[in-house]
């Protein structure tokens, strides 16, 4: 099911009073060990043609990503994702794999899948790896603070502090690995919900410093490191 994700551009200081708004009224990702919220690590991959980065440059309604993410550090989750993008809608087709099946794909190698299907995360990935080539590319990495409400499984997220490496060696190795903070904008709001945003959450969010904006992490990583280059 395709869900409504909306992304808001604003600063520090905006971003700290819609958290302390936000956290009298909803509840934080039961996930979420710490007060302080966690760390996102996502290893992105594209093909020989960069197809995924120009198709976000060029802002086309129907696109796709495909990435490997782990949390605060940690390799005990690691999650192979596919997110489809229509517009400001959204798809996630998520799968939990081990530390060795991560290593593979990042070497540019398919795994077993058991059973072929197009529901199947590790199966797209193994088409995309030996039909387009896919391979790793950058990671990116950020922190983020999340609250949620049932109704409407709607999903607030505040990101900030985001940056990059280019350094996947290192990061296959579990080793520590530089990172590069990227130029402002560096904080973003997100909304997720099904169908329906309920108005409290709505009025809450009401701000006239915070924009609406297509705002892409991979986008903003990859061509800073370019220009690095």
């Amino acid at each position: 099911m395709y869900r409504v994700e909306d992304k808001f551009i604003c600063g520090e200081r905006e971003l700290f009073y819609l958290q302390s708004k936000l956290e009298c009224v909803l509840h934080t990702d039961h996930n979420q060990e710490s007060p302080y919220g966690y760390t996102i690590t996502s290893i992105y991959f594209d093909d020989y043609e960069d197809r995924h980065l120009v198709d976000t440059v060029n802002g086309n309604q129907i696109r796709e990503k495909y990435r490997i993410r782990i949390y605060n550090g940690s390799y005990d989750v690691i999650k192979l994702e596919v997110k489809y993008k229509r517009d400001n809608r959204i798809l996630k087709k998520s799968r939990r794999i081990s530390r060795e099946q991560m290593v593979k794909l990042l070497q540019g190698q398919s795994i077993d899948d058991g059973v072929p299907s197009f529901d199947n995360t590790i199966t797209l990935f193994n088409i995309a790896i030996k039909k387009r080539k896919l391979i790793p590319v950058i990671i990116v990495e950020y922190d983020r603070k999340a609250f949620v409400f049932d109704a409407g499984n709607v999903r607030i997220t505040l990101d900030r502090n985001l940056r990059f490496s280019q350094r996947i060696d290192l990061f296959m190795q579990g080793a520590d690995f530089p990172r590069t903070c990227v130029q402002k904008p560096d904080s973003v709001l997100e909304v997720k919900y099904d169908e329906f945003l309920p108005g409290f959450i709505a009025g809450v969010l009401e701000s006239g410093n915070m924009r609406r904006e297509s705002y892409s992490k991979y986008r903003i990583c990859r061509q800073e490191a370019m220009e690095c280059q």
